[in-house]
């Protein structure tokens, strides 16, 4: 009896410390620097499309409008499949249902043009971030061009 209830303890310590050490990304990113780099605008086959390129040049976020579904897609470069892509503004924060192509490494969200979501994105003090569970959170900062893309799907 007491073996079993000194091996349970040894689990419940265990498991609590193993708890501990997992790292998770904040949730406030309200003070956090957006990472440096510069957005672009251009058109796209079936609309329009913003990508955020680190300084290096490599792009870090995708925001795409289909214009004949008035759809929104936010891609980020991701190595393996995610349930969900979390999003922070200033002013709402939502994990969103993601989906991942292999063969283009990117982890992908679907929303409609009118979402609030889309409008938290661009009203954001100063930045926004796009976190996945086990990578770096992305903060990038809300100029025009995503809002751009975002009009173009709303007319």
């Amino acid at each position: 009896m007491k073996s079993t209830i000194a091996a349970a303890f040894a689990l419940t310590a265990a498991s609590s410390l193993g708890a501990q050490s997992v790292t998770t990304p904040p949730t406030d990113f309200s003070v956090a620097t957006p990472l440096a780099g510069n957005w672009s605008y251009a058109q796209a086959a079936d609309g329009t499309e913003a990508v955020f390129a680190n300084a290096a040049g490599a792009p870090q976020l995708w925001v795409h409008c289909t214009r004949a579904t008035r759809r929104i897609s936010i891609a980020k470069p991701a190595s393996a499949a995610a349930p969900l892509l979390d999003i922070w503004t200033s002013s709402l924060q939502r994990g969103v249902a993601a989906s991942f192509n292999p063969a283009t490494g990117r982890l992908t969200i679907d929303l409609a043009a009118f979402d609030p979501l889309l409008d938290a994105i661009v009203t954001s003090r100063g930045r926004a971030a796009f976190t996945v569970a086990g990578q770096p959170p992305l903060v990038v900062p809300p100029w025009a061009e995503p809002a751009r893309v975002i009009e173009d799907c709303r007319v």
